[in-house]
């Protein structure tokens, strides 16, 4: 099976680099995957899986194997980023001003599709069901909480993500054990501070200023302190000094 997977791979390069450059082309920032929506319905209508459009955007298709076995899901994001492309030579240049795929997220697109297309034509080998989820917003945050939300890993027992890297060597795969890329996450925090004259600032409490000096603590923990391939924790302000919570 495996060496037939890789010749289906193999056989379907071509048009893989074609679609990820259409997407390149037309690229869509978040919830506003619209065209790129409706071209992954397109491609997975093609190679004969059914699936569902989520709301309001991204898709979901699921191929259930010939043999009973677990569920495992293959995700990938698809929105690009408020990026001007400057390329002059590219042919597949972005045609959206002020948008692009600076993030790869038109590869990831176009390998879960091509990855979709040779697993159909093993189909019968397969041990359980293979879901193949294609998610908006991935670059705002939203996204994956949103397809969650809709259903999309219910019933999954493993997931598989993938991501290029252009620092790695050609024809090369990494598998790390442990966390790999950073995570985004949105925390608020809230300071509070006491007004008061102009001519007499010793006896307010400025919150923009304890603002601004809790954002430069914190960043230069992480940023110039942190391997950016590490992970690191959270920190909070405790007896006179930072430490990790």
């Amino acid at each position: 099976m495996n060496e037939k997977l890789k010749r289906e791979v193999k056989r379907n390069e071509e048009r893989m680099i074609a679609f990820r450059r259409d997407l390149h082309r037309h690229p869509e920032l978040s919830w506003q995957e619209i065209r790129t929506t409706n071209r992954v319905v397109e491609e997975l209508g093609r190679i004969g899986l059914e699936c569902r459009r989520m709301e309001p955007t991204g898709v979901v298709a699921e191929l259930v194997g010939g043999k009973p076995g677990k569920v495992v899901a293959l995700r990938a994001d698809m929105d690009a980023l408020p990026v001007m492309e400057l390329s002059e030579t590219l042919a597949y240049k972005s045609k959206n001003e002020g948008k692009m795929h600076a993030c790869g997220h038109d590869a990831h697109t176009a390998m879960l599709l091509n990855a979709a297309e040779a697993l159909v034509s093993v189909k019968d080998q397969i041990c359980g069901t293979v879901r193949f989820i294609f998610q908006p917003a991935e670059e705002i945050t939203e996204g994956a909480e949103a397809m969650i939300e809709q259903g999309v890993m219910t019933g999954v027992d493993n997931v598989f993500g993938i991501h290029i890297w252009s620092q790695m060597p050609m024809n090369t795969i990494s598998c790390n054990v442990g966390p790999v890329f950073a995570s985004a996450d949105v925390v608020e925090v809230h300071f509070t501070g006491r007004g008061g004259h102009g001519a007499m600032p010793h006896a307010c409490v400025d919150a923009s200023v304890v603002a601004s000096a809790f954002v430069m603590g914190a960043q230069a923990l992480v940023s110039r302190e942190t391997d950016p391939l590490e992970p690191a924790g959270f920190y909070g302000w405790s007896n006179g000094c930072w430490d990790a919570l």
